[in-house]
């Protein structure tokens, strides 16, 4: 006799389950993670396409299929799969109002994070790579610099991934490095960070994971660093994977829509709910393009220039050779190849290798330049590039910053702006310190994360109010009778020890 059961898909699918099923009384199906049905969500799993059985042997029971991220053909999918199709469809709102999201061109990735990790030391947080390697190089050099940082990927021995995984849940302060691996089922409510170094797969995935922040309600950051070569490699992956042609077009049209994102000039919030379906009333003046608008300028020679030497060139190489020919470098590739005596060798020199980057970055992104993923991410000329060629069209980019403002975007006055972290008096901020090492202390012999204690925003108020008896202590939300009970006077004991 269970009320509830919680299994993976791949262990209910055993025979031996499955004749245990036959032999209780099942009240409901609950798929959750229903995305993970789908081929083109952005975590397919193959073991949950096969439960489709369950409408099959119990036809009887009903069925729940829950997602916190799904687009139309997703959600169009996971219907027809689980044949759903009379079933009703209940779409929230997938506006994060609390998480403020931040995208940068990648110059020195792992520069760049311990940069925007400087505003974050203390918080909980999660840190994606792509690759279990970038994962244990990045764990290890944020743990280099101070931060309590873990990997976790697959690759690691169970134990530790499940102890690595334990301390990030229960204790304050750990920051996870890790892949895609990490994070279906975790429910920590005060993660203040998401930090991409690498660029997801997909919108829906870069949803999924920048949604594990702040579910609290409380601020918290999305932040992603991207690159042309990112682009290009995930593009490679999907051409050398065994899909159909046709889920390669979508996968392909996914990765166009999050690169989009990336180099999108407006606001960030609108053009991620526009993607789900989901209109936003303005602009929502809280991400980056928001808060400091990106300049743009008119790009229209430099496009000709790289474009021209990408023709000139056999549209055989890649930005970086391209970037070298424009600017005029004596490397031993442009002798090999006799690019010296192309056209449009030198021709680039007002910009640096910085901008020109961002040139082909963006040329790609708009669709003037494809990669073949045949020839290792040799740049080619689309269709599109031809009216601009012919001088019958203009084009405006994202101008890039210069390389010193690159990962530091700051007022006029050197304070930050993208850190949305909420700022304590000091007398309240000492006292929400020591209460965040007593939680910890009491979260530790009960072996139970620190949040089962008391919220952020639960010690924060304390911390603010500073109450010095136990009728004081109780009118502060967050604080039930049972817990006043429990802890109150450990927490009086904590803010007189405080002074």
């Amino acid at each position: 006799e269970l009320d509830l059961l919680y299994v993976a898909p791949e262990r209910l699918l055993t025979s031996r389950f499955l004749s245990l099923l036959d032999r209780a009384r099942v009240g409901l199906f609950a798929i959750d993670e229903a995305h993970c049905v789908s081929q083109w969500g952005h975590d397919f799993r193959p073991e949950y396409r096969q439960l489709t059985m369950l409408h099959e042997r119990w036809p009887e029971v009903p069925r729940i299929a829950l997602t916190a991220t799904a687009d139309a053909p997703t959600r169009r999918e996971i219907v027809e799969r689980l044949a759903l199709e009379d079933a009703r469809q209940f779409v929230s709102s997938f506006d994060r109002p609390n998480i403020r999201y931040t995208v940068v061109a990648k110059d020195d990735g792992r520069r760049q994070l311990l940069d925007f990790l400087d505003d974050h030391r203390g918080d909980s947080g999660i840190v994606y790579c792509l690759s279990r390697k970038k994962v244990d190089a990045t764990a290890a050099a944020l743990a280099e610099h101070g931060l309590r940082a873990l990997p976790y990927h697959a690759g690691l021995e169970a134990a530790t991934r499940a102890e690595n995984q334990r301390r990030f849940l229960r204790e304050d302060g750990i920051v996870m490095v890790a892949t895609i691996a990490f994070g279906m089922g975790i429910d920590k409510p005060d993660v203040r960070f998401v930090a991409h170094l690498d660029l997801p797969k997909s919108l829906e995935g870069y949803y999924q994971e920048t949604g594990r922040a702040g579910r609290d309600g409380d601020p918290a950051e999305a932040w992603l660093a991207y690159s042309l070569g990112d682009a290009v490699q995930l593009r490679r992956m999907i051409g050398d994977g065994d899909a159909s042609d046709e889920r390669k077009r979508l996968e392909n049209g996914k990765l166009d829509a999050l690169i989009g994102y990336c180099e999108s000039t407006s606001c960030r919030r609108q053009g991620l709910l526009a993607y789900f379906g989901e209109a936003h009333a303005g602009a929502c003046g809280h991400c980056d393009n928001c808060l400091q608008p990106p300049q743009t300028w008119d790009a229209t020679e430099a496009a000709r220039k790289a474009l021209s030497c990408v023709y000139r060139t056999g549209q055989r190489f890649g930005a970086a050779h391209m970037i070298d020919v424009l600017r005029g470098a004596d490397t031993a590739k442009i002798r090999q190849f006799g690019h010296e005596a192309v056209s449009t060798y030198g021709i680039g020199s007002e910009l640096d290798a910085g901008q020109w980057r961002g040139v082909f970055r963006q040329l790609v992104a708009s669709g003037l330049l494809d990669s073949d993923l045949e020839s290792h991410g040799a740049l080619r000329l689309t269709a599109a590039a031809t009216p601009l060629l012919r001088g019958e069209q203009a084009l405006l980019l994202r101008a890039e910053p210069p390389k010193r403002e690159r990962t530091r975007q700051r007022k006029s006055d050197g304070k930050r702006t993208i850190a949305p972290a909420i700022e304590l008096p000091s007398d309240a901020a000492a006292r929400f310190s020591v209460l965040r090492d007593w939680r910890a202390g009491i979260a530790r012999e009960q072996n139970v994360p620190a949040y089962v204690i008391f919220h952020d925003a639960t010690l924060r108020s304390i911390a603010l109010e500073s109450p010095r008896d136990l009728d004081a202590l109780a009118g502060i939300g967050g604080v039930g009778a049972s817990k006043l009970e429990r802890y109150g006077r450990e927490v009086i004991a904590a803010l007189d020890a405080s002074d």
